[in-house]
């Protein structure tokens, strides 16, 4: 009880010994008049009490300020369109002119940045010492008049204000947050610049449509709070962001208002106390702080809410359009002229023009197919079952078809019942009254805004999709397909968004295209049967743009433009007839008895169309079918024949998902980035397993566990792509991901040549591979067409064998192209595995045998060096044989040099034998001849075999070596041509031999 009274006596012993000081020390300064001095409360005692005092204008100015009086109760506020006065410290009217909310503050003037506010820069990445980079002083958010708009550049600013609340209140703002690549949060300090507890749908704020405004409030706890709008801006790619937009912020739950706020210029309050102000109308105008509005001068206008008038232009062609009457009871219809309302230019002037005469009645386009004229020249939808081109009337389908619904739109001359049009500013949302889009006969075109911030409209609800009953059995993902040509032609900056809205929760830019577009087509798959409302949104400049066409298939109440064949009930069936039936899954429509027929094994339902075998397509090289050939897809296994020889791969080590990070990247101004690939090489079964995901709404609170399947923004795909920006460790716990998209939705196959189905792999840009194993290239390909990839984005993986490598090996990009494609539509990785090899056979290893020793011989075997292959086929274990010492190839030498040996001994014995003997017949020869002194006739010179002779072997004397070199010196000297020998005989000196 003690400590009460002395906590409630406390604050006023501290004003009393305040005031008694400034008393003594001021006593010669002269009284303070009433316009010298403020009234303040002190800050409430533990009792909810406080204090008023005088607070001088200029300190030591004056003296004799009021003495402190006891204030109202903390918890006192004053209603709506009061403010308290303090001197008298009861609740006033404010004046014409101004608006209180009683007890909450309320900024929606933003010629400046109002008092109390705070711009905080600093860059995503500090430097290397923790310091912020200086180029990002100058970063804030800018005043535009009625709103804030943030910083362009890549810097992190934010908008701080502080507001001290004695009862529990809340903040609330109006935004607009249309790009991406700006992270936008809102949260909320305490005194202690403590973050309070806040939910990721309070803090990461909820994109915007573009010319859209979102309101976002957060609940305030009592004390002080400190309010922090942050963005930060991530330039990946060098394109111009969009800012977020920041209006009308009110706060709720502060003790009291002393003040009313004056009406901001071109708004004013006609009447004392009032809670808010009014716009001033079009062709008036308004100061700051007034009760009422005053009119434009003449030749000048203004808008709705304007401050200012401006002079009225000279009218010129974009002051007026065309528009189609209706078709009349005689099928004619009228092209008229109107002004662009509120219209503001002049017509009697130098320089003008005038609005162009009625044209002449023409005959009606016809109608849209699926459509009729009926007889008074309108188009009515075609009864269900039967269809029609425009021109003639409603035809029932015939027997074995049905009707192909959906919408198609190619005449526009009305505006079809499903379709709106409307106009959006983005600074005072007042041009709703002009039409954004203006039929023009065989196309619609973009009408005429009052501004370059006026967003043009053009929306079509589609209620949902049905896929037909000849398409029931197809599983594939594809259950419409909306397809529009357009044309834009501008001089200036323009940009066309084609948006999505499903189930009218979220919507999606699907693409944009900036600046001049020749005609062209657009398709995009709805891969989801959900109600969903398509938009384009141009950005209004002096040009226009156009849409000729636009068909959406498979629509929930479409009509028909035409038939198609169907499947009936089997004959044998009880309920057979003409009725069509869904074939099963995986089956087509037989041509010849309009029956379901299996499609072959390893084809799937391609297209979108079953009628006919043609329908079931051929799976690609690589891959086989599912048991719906709903797709093909690749097992991980694959197999090559060449040289008689083949090749079989096992890639199961390679079926996870696996990430490769490229960079890090910078942006121009330093913003560090990457880009992350998830890779499916086979998927499961077909299915599209690598999933990226944008968690910007989760950076906060998130741990990297989190469960992936709530992430509202998230691709599945064979290959996908996402642009991280790292943690920053300013209240990140994660790194930013976002910009996900997919590069590759089906499986084409996998082969070793280098182009398939179109797609071309480019080896050049990888190290050369090994000679020995071919690389395998699995081709992709994405679905969904772009701005710049009018065949959708496409991609190759690369598997190399790399024996040094592990089992899941190393994935890597070009390093030519460090984004991974060099074109933007095709991408390329090289996935270098162990696992790439192909599997070992008796072909890969060779054997070895050791030498005999102790009677044992060993043999090994052994890889081929270098091993280019794994698992299959395993190393032969190491065996033994027995042996003798000497090897059977010594034994056969051995035998074989003894046989030589013998066969040389016996021949020279038996030449040296046949020498003798014609030694002794020539002996023979040269004594017959002595004796009869005539040489023999040559058929006597020989003895008969086996002959032996009667007389004594005599043997002659063999000349030496010197002695016939001698004789044939002789014969060469007397140039004879024989050459002589001396017989050893009595008669030597007197027959010579020649």
């Amino acid at each position: 009880m003690r400590e009460q009274v002395w906590a409630s006596w406390l604050p006023r012993c501290l004003v009393l010994i305040i005031t008694a000081h400034t008393s003594s020390a001021s006593a010669e300064l002269r009284p303070c008049d009433r316009t010298e001095y403020n009234y303040q409360y002190t800050e409430c005692d533990s009792t909810g009490s406080r204090w008023r005092v005088s607070i001088p204008v200029t300190p030591n100015s004056c003296s004799d300020l009021p003495p402190p009086t006891r204030g109202t109760d903390c918890s006192f506020s004053c209603p709506a369109g009061k403010f308290l006065e303090m001197s008298t410290q009861q609740c006033t009217p404010c004046l014409a002119g101004s608006y209180s909310l009683g007890s909450g503050l309320r900024f929606d003037q933003w010629d400046a940045i109002p008092a109390g506010f705070t711009n905080m820069a600093s860059f995503l990445d500090p430097g290397p010492n923790g310091e912020d980079i200086q180029a990002c002083n100058s970063s804030s958010w800018t005043p535009q008049g009625v709103y804030l708009e943030s910083n362009r550049d890549e810097c992190t600013v934010s908008l701080v204000y502080a507001v001290h609340l004695e009862k529990l209140g809340s903040v609330s703002f109006t935004y607009q947050y249309p790009d991406s690549n700006i992270f936008f949060e809102f949260y909320v300090q305490n005194e202690q610049c403590q973050e309070m507890a806040q939910t990721d749908d309070q803090k990461w704020i909820k994109a915007t449509n573009n010319g859209e405004w979102e309101t976002h409030t957060v609940s305030l706890k009592t004390g002080t709070n400190i309010l922090y709008w942050r963005t930060t801006v991530i330039l990946v790619g060098g394109k111009m962001v969009k800012p977020v937009l920041l209006k009308n912020i009110q706060i709720e739950g502060v003790a009291y208002t002393s003040e009313c706020f004056p009406c901001r210029p071109g708004w004013f309050s006609p009447a004392p106390g009032s809670s808010s102000c009014e716009p001033c109308p079009s062709n008036t105008f308004s100061i700051k702080g007034v009760s009422s509005c005053t009119t434009c001068p003449e030749h000048h206008y203004s808008h709705e809410g304007w401050a200012e008038c401006k002079v009225r232009p000279p009218c010129s062609e974009k002051d007026y359009f065309q528009i189609h009457t209706a078709c009349d009871s005689e099928g004619k219809t009228q092209v008229l002229y109107r002004w662009v309302e509120p219209k503001i230019c002049v017509e009697n002037v130098t320089g003008a023009l005038e609005l162009p005469a009625t044209a002449q009645r023409e005959p009606c386009p016809p109608c849209n197919p699926g459509y009729y004229n009926s007889n008074d020249s309108t188009c009515l939808p075609c009864p269900a079952g039967t269809h029609s081109d425009g021109t003639y009337v409603c035809t029932k389908c015939p027997a074995g078809t049905e009707p192909v619904l959906g919408y198609e739109y190619k005449w526009w001359n009305v505006l079809p019942s499903n379709m709106k049009t409307s106009c959006f500013n983005v600074g005072n949302s007042k041009c709703d009254d002009m039409n954004g889009w203006e039929v023009a006969g065989d196309h619609i075109r973009s009408g005429a805004g009052s501004s370059d911030n006026d967003y043009l409209i053009l929306s079509l609800h589609v209620p949902g999709f049905k896929v037909p009953a000849s398409l029931a059995g197809m599983t594939g993902s594809e259950f419409g397909r909306i397809t529009f040509v357009f044309e834009t032609l501008c001089s200036g900056d323009c940009e066309l968004y084609f948006m999505m809205d499903v189930n009218r929760k979220s919507t999606t830019v699907v693409e944009s295209w900036e600046g001049s577009k020749g005609k062209q087509s657009y398709s995009h798959s709805m891969t989801r049967n959900a109600s969903v409302a398509f938009t384009w949104a141009f950005q209004r400049t002096n040009h226009a743009h156009d849409v000729y066409s636009i068909s959406v298939t498979n629509v929930l109440d479409g009509v028909a433009s035409a038939c198609r064949a169907c499947a009936l009930v089997p004959q044998n069936s009880q309920r057979a007839g003409s009725s069509c039936v869904p074939c099963p899954a995986g089956f087509y429509i037989d041509r010849t008895t309009n029956r379901c027929q299996e499609c072959p094994q390893n084809t799937h339902l391609a297209g979108r169309h079953t009628y006919g075998q043609d329908a079931c397509v051929a799976c690609g090289p690589g891959s086989i079918s599912d048991k719906e050939h709903s797709r093909c897809y690749s097992d991980c296994s694959f197999s090559h024949t060449e040289n008689n020889r083949t090749l079989t791969f096992d890639l199961s080590p390679l079926s996870d998902v696996a990430s490769v990070t490229i960079g890090p990247s910078f942006t121009s101004k330093g913003t560090k980035y990457l880009h992350l690939f998830n890779i499916s090489l086979c998927g499961h079964e077909g299915k599209r397993v690598a999933v990226c995901t944008d968690n910007v709404t989760d950076v906060s609170t998130k741990d990297d566990q989190s469960d992936p399947a709530q992430f509202v923004n998230s691709v599945g795909s064979f290959i996908c792509q996402s642009t991280i920006i790292p943690a920053d460790g300013r209240g990140f716990r994660m790194a930013i991901s976002s910009q996900s998209i997919s590069l590759a939705d089906n499986f084409i196959g996998a082969t070793m040549d280098s182009i398939l189905d179109g797609v071309k792999a480019q080896p050049e840009l990888f190290t050369e591979s090994s000679k020995d194993v071919p690389d395998i290239n699995f081709f992709y390909r994405s679905t969904q067409v772009t701005a710049s990839c009018d065949q959708g984005r496409s991609s190759v993986i690369t598997v190399r064998c790399k024996p040094e490598k592990s089992d899941r090996g190393e994935l890597s990009v070009p390093s030519s192209c460090p984004a991974g494609t060099c074109d933007g539509c095709t991408f390329h990785f090289l996935w270098e595995s162990a696992s790439a090899c192909p599997l070992c056979t008796e072909d890969d290893y060779h054997r070895i045998e050791g030498a005999c020793r102790g009677g044992v011989q060993e043999t090994l075997f052994v890889w081929n060096d270098p091993k280019l292959c794994t698992k299959g086929v395993p190393l032969p274990p190491r065996s033994s044989s027995p042996c003798e010492a000497i090897a059977l190839w010594l034994k056969v030498g051995v035998g074989g040099g003894a046989f030589v040996a013998v066969l040389l001994v016996s021949l020279t014995c038996y030449f040296w034998k046949k020498n003798k003997r014609l030694e002794y017949k020539y002996s023979r020869l040269v004594m017959s001849a002595n004796r009869e002194c005539e040489l023999p006739a040559a058929d006597s010179c020989a003895l008969a075999e086996g002959e032996e002779p009667d007389d004594d072997v005599v043997y002659t004397k063999k000349p030496s070596l010197l002695g016939k070199l001698r004789a044939i010196a002789n014969k060469h000297d007397r140039g004879e041509s024989s050459e002589s020998v001396q017989l050893n005989s009595s008669h030597s000196d007197r027959w010579i031999l020649g």
